[in-house]
């Protein structure tokens, strides 16, 4: 959420420009800020085309529009729709493939964070379930210490994957009338 509101903030600060530089600009910054999500650059970058075009591209057209190659993009656009931020589109009487990113950014917001939760959380959880399930009877200072900071990492992250399901449940207005309430 931070590095969104940078990005607004920073976009908010940029002086006039046409279309086209206002566009590059925003698919250069959104490839970068993105990336911060554990997205890379030309994912981000697709990601961004999609956001901002009214109607859904084929493969060819953002393979055009940002000077990348046919295998690049179907691999791109297949992890996107695997983060189910874009969705392919069929139209009829075409053969080609056409997609769409979801526009609403709370929804963004809330897939991103489930796919996160699913490839960083969840496996860590996993390896903290397994190191605090160590059999070992010593009472040494290194075994302590290590239970210790097992049990204190596994209370942190489950407290992290309960917010961020709270968070994927959410409501929008829930949400943001949340996050003003903190703020006060």
């Amino acid at each position: 959420m931070k590095h969104f509101i940078i990005f607004v903030v920073y976009i908010s600060k940029i002086s006039k420009m046409n279309f086209e530089q206002g566009k590059q600009e925003f698919l250069g910054t959104w490839g970068t800020l993105a990336t911060q999500w554990g997205i890379n650059r030309t994912m981000a970058q697709i990601h961004a085309l999609l956001l901002i075009s009214p109607e859904a591209l084929s493969a060819e057209e953002i393979m055009e529009e940002l000077s990348i190659s046919r295998g690049n993009a179907n691999m791109n656009i297949r992890e996107l729709i695997t983060w189910d931020l874009v969705k392919k589109i069929l139209k009829p009487g075409e053969r080609k493939e056409f997609f769409e990113a979801e526009k609403d950014m709370f929804e963004i917001f809330k897939r991103v964070a489930r796919e996160r939760k699913r490839r960083e959380i969840e496996p860590v959880l996993k390896v903290l379930e397994q190191l605090s399930s160590i059999e070992e009877d010593s009472t040494s200072v290194d075994v302590v210490q290590f239970r210790k900071t097992v049990k204190n990492m596994t209370e942190f992250v489950s407290n992290a994957n309960k917010t961020i399901d709270t968070i994927i449940k959410a409501d929008e207005n829930w949400f943001f009338s949340s996050i003003f309430k903190l703020m006060k």
